[in-house]
């Protein structure tokens, strides 16, 4: 480690005992978390609900720390019985890895591959029972996960076919962004909200809001409205639908799957955006609603700052984590999760991935051993061996990644195993 590189881990510990001592509220962690499942050892078993607690995660009255990866496509796999062994191929990497969540899909709208909803309210039990297998295999591996429910993007559906189901029934929409504000697209949602959660599983016999190995629902992947910069509109919807979710499943947490932009009621910290725009987010206001019950971030360097040089996208990073880090302690007080992470590893550049993955977990574990509020962080993303179809820049596959599974593993073990 370099002398830059250590002196901003200082920085980012130094800001989460400041931000503590300024009135976030804390209490002593006496345990870690119980090391994970791995191969070979005695099936690992989910402790309860996770929940949120001041700025920490607790599961069991014990500190958790929320460390894996993204695998959108489990729920798609599982719908097919000939390909479940790709799913389990991956939920017993994570439990090697010594991983504790997975976020992934509980969504897939419309079209003909595999839809989970195929039109308003009607569901397809095939797909349904993937989402079953999925959840009742990573409880047998002591696994959580995230449950997404719907798509800013147009894959999988997203909020593009939700307005469209609307225009279909005489609404008269003209933005994909009225997903968030016509009413017909609202309860369109909040009847899919209402059917995955209270879902009852075919394996393990337990409705979805009773199953604990469900870390917690995420509202959105990647919500934006560009159409309001002002974020009203956002946090109108945030508000609705958070507290739709609590009120049907109060066993669970919500989070809203933001990328981490700051919007109006920090407008002094948009300048810290890449491109200084908010997509229509706001950070601290959208994820300062009661309903929501921790933050989180994303970044891909070469996504959010084109043309940019290595150098460039660390010391953003840099910016981007302290800045969260402080503002989610003095202002939320609650848990921040790196949700999302990624690097373009195109053209052999796992050397390159492998350093950003180490500067990404050395400023969590930063923040978890100096009291802060990140907690974690979930990469972006992993495939099976055999899915090289499915392959994006950012795609892992760990069978064919030592050193990056090896940083991986090793991580997990810190973080996990760490106490301010």
């Amino acid at each position: 480690m370099g002398t830059s590189n250590a002196r901003w881990l200082m920085l980012v510990s130094c800001l989460a005992v400041m931000a503590l001592a300024a009135g976030a509220r804390r209490s002593s962690i006496h345990d870690a978390v119980p090391p994970p499942n791995r191969a070979g050892g005695v099936k690992a078993q989910v402790g309860g609900f996770a929940r949120a607690d001041g700025q920490r995660f607790m599961v069991g009255g014990r500190p958790f720390y929320p460390n894996g990866f993204s695998a959108y496509w489990l729920m798609y796999m599982a719908s097919n019985p000939a390909d479940r062994s790709k799913v389990l191929d991956v939920l017993d990497q994570a439990s090697r890895l010594g991983a504790t969540v997975i976020r992934t899909w509980a969504f897939n709208d419309g079209g003909s591959n595999r839809p989970l909803q195929t039109t308003p309210g009607v569901y397809s039990e095939d797909v349904f029972v993937g989402l079953d297998f999925v959840i009742a295999e990573a409880k047998k591996r002591g696994l959580y996960l995230i449950l997404s429910l719907v798509n800013n993007w147009g894959d999988f559906g997203g909020k593009t076919q939700y307005v469209q189901w609307a225009k279909d029934q005489g609404h008269n929409l003209g933005s994909e962004d009225d997903f968030f504000r016509d009413a017909l697209a609202q309860q369109f949602y909040k009847k899919h909200v209402e059917r995955v959660v209270t879902r009852v599983n075919s394996f393990t016999g337990l409705a979805y809001k009773d199953e604990r190995s469900i870390f917690a629902w995420e509202l959105m992947n990647e919500p934006r409205v560009p159409t309001d910069p002002s974020g009203k509109t956002m946090q109108a919807w945030v508000t609705l639908m958070s507290s739709y979710v609590k009120s049907i499943d109060d066993k669970h947490m919500v989070e809203v799957g933001l990328e981490g932009f700051y919007g109006e009621s920090t407008p002094e910290r948009k300048r810290i955006n890449p491109g200084g725009d908010s997509a229509g987010t706001d950070f601290i206001g959208n994820n300062r609603i009661p309903t929501v019950d921790f933050a989180t971030i994303h970044y891909y360097p070469d996504v959010w700052l084109p043309g940019s040089t290595r150098e460039q996208q660390v010391d953003f990073w840099k910016t981007w984590m302290a800045s969260h880090i402080e503002d989610t302690a003095k202002a939320l007080r609650k848990p921040l999760v790196v949700a999302e992470f990624g690097w373009n590893s195109v053209g052999n550049a796992v050397a390159a991935r492998d350093d950003y993955f180490r500067m990404v977990y050395d400023a969590i574990y930063a923040s978890v051993k100096g009291g802060g509020p990140c907690a974690g962080g979930l990469f972006w993303q992993v495939l099976a061996p055999g899915m090289e179809s499915w392959a994006d820049r950012y795609a892992v596959v760990l069978e064919g990644s030592s050193t990056t599974a090896a940083i991986v593993s090793q991580e997990f073990a810190r973080i996990g195993g760490s106490r301010p």
